[in-house]
């Protein structure tokens, strides 16, 4: 039966405003069907993505409302529908906006973690059908994000987008595999392959930027260059990894790329951009070393701008390469990253700056657009 009634503990709450503090209302959500699974959201925390889309005017292909945001998050499964073997009522699992079928040629592939069956169609609601599992209290359809909402007491994922973790994990941390850290920490790891000795500089210290700074550190990279326009991120940088700091608006009559040449002796081996924004990603590939120099694009591009770079420097020997969910295959990376955290390979203490009551989400929008955190955790209030 759908769960509804706001007076019982069943309740769904979804965001229904882009644009103006966010408002918490009554849905129904309805039961699993065939391969998904009902979650119940334990703690979500807030990417930057989540902003991208509340902002998001409403003629935009991508822009579909009203919607329940969140997409990083971890909870227990409440049910199951028919053909789900691979979790159970009562498992802890972490729901990711990135599917993971096991099955397509891309699954099966070392290649890519791509999912060529449901992953490279437009976003939809649910994968296989296209429809939503949430309805406002008129009946009317409220829509997924990302294949997960968990800005929502419960929601509906497909068992693609489900990944089983240990029972014992920290839930505050849990919330961060599913995106943000896993990103960052995959495309130092998988994507870069950075190595002991090199040098490496990341355009933008959010989250994302800080988990290469980890990744980066724990494979003995030499020298991990921050570049930010907040000066306070060099402190911050400092405790995941980083031992230099590039402020652009303190490069004087120089650019970036040309400081980072300088402090490098010839460029960084490895360069990644966190930001989102085509004239960072062209910065990034210039502050790399003719030769080998490898660029990751991390960030999505904002306004859609084109890349350009110029075909003399590749010539040169300098790559550039795209990098989702860090190159991460989640059904097998996750647990994987999950128990070097455990094992006290990779220490991801530091990212969770703020906690906050489900009913305070807006708090948690404040702190990240006022550049005051890392991460937010949201706790939901059953």
């Amino acid at each position: 039966m759908p769960i509804r009634s706001i007076t019982r503990e069943f309740i769904g709450k979804p965001i229904r405003c882009k644009g103006e503090p966010l408002v918490i209302e009554e849905v129904e959500l309805d039961p699993p069907k065939s391969w998904e699974v009902r979650i119940k959201i334990l703690c979500t925390s807030l990417c930057h993505s989540d902003v991208t889309f509340w902002k998001m005017d409403s003629s935009a292909p991508a822009a579909k409302f009203p919607i329940i945001l969140g997409h990083e998050a971890v909870g227990v499964v409440e049910s199951v529908g028919e053909h789900v073997e691979e979790v159970k009522e009562g498992d802890l699992v972490v729901p990711v906006f990135l599917a993971n079928c096991g099955e397509c040629r891309d699954c099966e592939s070392r290649k890519s973690n791509m999912c060529s069956k449901f992953g490279s169609g437009a976003i939809r609601d649910m994968p296989r059908d296209g429809t939503s599992r949430f309805r406002d209290m008129n009946g009317k359809v409220v829509h997924h994000l990302l294949g997960v909402s968990s800005f929502s007491q419960y929601t509906v994922v497909d068992v693609t987008h489900v990944v089983k973790i240990h029972h014992h994990f920290p839930l505050h941390m849990a919330c961060l595999l599913s995106c943000g850290v896993s990103t960052g920490v995959g495309a130092a790891w998988k994507v870069a392959d950075v190595e002991k000795g090199s040098t490496v500089a990341i355009f933008g210290l959010g989250a994302v930027g800080l988990a290469v700074a980890v990744a980066a550190k724990q494979r003995g990279a030499s020298k991990i260059i921050g570049v930010d326009l907040n000066q306070d991120k060099f402190e911050i940088g400092k405790q995941f990894g980083v031992t230099d700091f590039v402020n652009p608006s303190s490069c004087n009559d120089k650019s970036v790329s040309e400081v980072i040449k300088d402090m490098t002796d010839g460029g960084a081996d490895y360069c990644f951009e966190c930001i989102g924004l085509a004239s960072l990603m062209a910065e990034a590939f210039n502050s790399s070393r003719e030769g080998w120099g490898k660029t990751v694009i991390i960030g999505v591009e904002m306004h859609g701008s084109p890349l350009s770079v110029s075909s003399y420097s590749i010539l040169k020997g300098r790559t550039i390469t795209g990098s989702l969910f860090g190159g991460f295959k989640p059904k097998t990376d996750i647990p994987l990253l999950a128990n070097k955290y455990l094992d006290k390979e990779l220490n991801l203490d530091g990212f969770v700056s703020q906690e906050v009551d489900f009913k305070d989400i807006n708090k948690a929008f404040d702190y990240l657009l006022q550049g005051n955190t890392i991460r937010c955790i949201i706790r939901m209030d059953h």
